[in-house]
This record gives structure tokens, C-alpha cells and sequence, in this order.
């Protein structure tokens, strides 16, 4: 399997279209992390190559905002408990659903409400838009 790794790895140096040979290069090493680990791909395939790469980019920029989200939907959850006690779980999944604008949004009018009805009015608000 070494050899193959290799073997893709000389494939991509010989491709001249930069932004061709930094898309392959990084679908490759997304590919060989599966069953490879991250030290012994380095040792056949640029790093800085693969992430020049705007699918590389696309996917880092995805796992950002995926995290923000998880970090603003925590936030929210710890208020909301704190602010009027523990919230469904049928209202701990409209949050979910919720932008981050809108998270962000819920993190300043949720110091409003006095009970679990004002966040249901809240949430259903936030359907129509």
C-alpha cells in the first residue's frame, strides 16, 4: 500500500494545472486518512499543496461553522436552564434548527423571558421568517 500512496503521489507532482493538482491532491489525502495515519501521508503528499485547495478550504470553513454553531447552541442551552429551568426536548430541537443569527439573536431576548411559553412564542416567530 506504500508503494500505491506513492506511486498517487508522483502522479500528482506531473500535473501541471495548479488548482487541478491542489483539488486531486487533497481529495487524495481526505481519502488516504481513512486508513493512513496523518504523519505517513505527509511523508508523500504536501501539505501546503492540499491546503491551497478551495475544496480543502470549503471543508475547513464548513467544520468552522459547524463548530461556532455547537458553541452558540451550548451557550444557549446553558441560559435557557439557567434562565427558566429545563427545556424540552421538542424545544432543544427548534434550537438546533436555528441560524446563527438567529442563536444569537435567542442569546439576548431569552434574558426576557420569565418561562419556557415565552420561548415556545419566540421560536414560533422565528418559522415565519
Amino acid at each position: 500500500m506504500t508503494s500505491s500512496l506513492e506511486q498517487v503521489a508522483a502522479q500528482i507532482d506531473m500535473i501541471e494545472e495548479p488548482e487541478a493538482q491542489r483539488n486531486i491532491s487533497a481529495c487524495v489525502e481526505v481519502l488516504a486518512s481513512l486508513r493512513f495515519d496523518k504523519n505517513f501521508i505527509q511523508q508523500f503528499l504536501r501539505e501546503e499543496l492540499m491546503q491551497e485547495s478551495p475544496i480543502y478550504q470549503e471543508i475547513i470553513q464548513k467544520g468552522r461553522e459547524q463548530g461556532l454553531r455547537q458553541g452558540k447552541q451550548d451557550i444557549v442551552m446553558r441560559l435557557l436552564t439557567r434562565r427558566i429551568g429545563t427545556v424540552s426536548p421538542q424545544l432543544q430541537a427548534q434550537i438546533q434548527n436555528l441560524s446563527i443569527e438567529q442563536l444569537d439573536t435567542l442569546s439576548e431576548v431569552l434574558l426576557d423571558f420569565s418561562n419556557a411559553a415565552d420561548l415556545r412564542i419566540w421560536l414560533q416567530s422565528q418559522q415565519s421568517i
